[in-house]
């Protein structure tokens, strides 16, 4: 899917789109190793979901730049896909406490605004990049985008729950759900959405 979509953004069968799935494989193999390489670092062995994870982290930060860079810009960009995302998927996300069970803030979106950002410092061709703009100019543009594209999704995703708890009468489920072990699908649906194994 994802070699599909950073592949197909260049809208043809050709070099571009030959870089782009290159770049994307590159940077999620990159991040996996890194991230993988930091578990056992801290851990003492590495962590299936850790890796799995980091892929698509190295996945989220491409996106944004594949078209752009060589090889070399997607290396440094899973490395720090593997570094950045990892820290923000486990310490930050940790400290604050926030509810992010798939670590979609700290894998998509930290990926995608680091790989934003990112984009103005790989495209150079001194690192490989197709982009000769100089590098300082295109990495303010990119900054103001990812800020701006940041800023307008907090927004609206807070505009959209106060709507949605307005309609559901409150975001959560009531306390005696959660307590329940019976499951959301039973307590909310009264069916099981998934047969005990046997």
């Amino acid at each position: 899917g994802w070699f599909g979509f950073n592949g197909g953004s260049a809208l043809s069968a050709g070099a571009n789109a030959a870089f782009a799935c290159m770049a994307t494989q590159i940077a999620a193999a990159t991040a996996a190793v890194t991230w993988t390489l930091w578990d056992i670092k801290e851990f003492g062995k590495a962590s299936v979901l850790g890796t799995c994870t980091a892929s698509i982290a190295g996945l989220a930060t491409i996106t944004p730049m594949a078209g752009f860079i060589g090889p070399k810009g997607a290396f440094l960009g899973g490395i720090a896909a593997g570094i950045i995302c990892r820290f923000f998927s486990t310490t930050v996300k940790e400290y604050f406490g926030y509810d992010d069970a798939l670590d979609v803030f700290g894998v998509h979106g930290v990926g995608g605004f680091l790989g934003t950002i990112m984009l103005g410092i790989l495209c150079h061709p001194v690192l490989g990049g197709f982009n000769d703009v100089p590098m300082l100019k295109q990495t303010i543009v990119q900054v103001y985008a990812a800020v701006a594209t940041a800023v307008y999704t907090a927004v609206a995703s807070y505009a959209c729950l106060l709507v949605t708890e307005k309609i559901t009468d409150g975001l959560r489920v009531p306390p005696e759900a959660e307590a329940s072990m019976l499951g959301l699908d039973e307590y909310s649906h009264k069916e099981s959405a998934y047969s005990p194994m046997k």
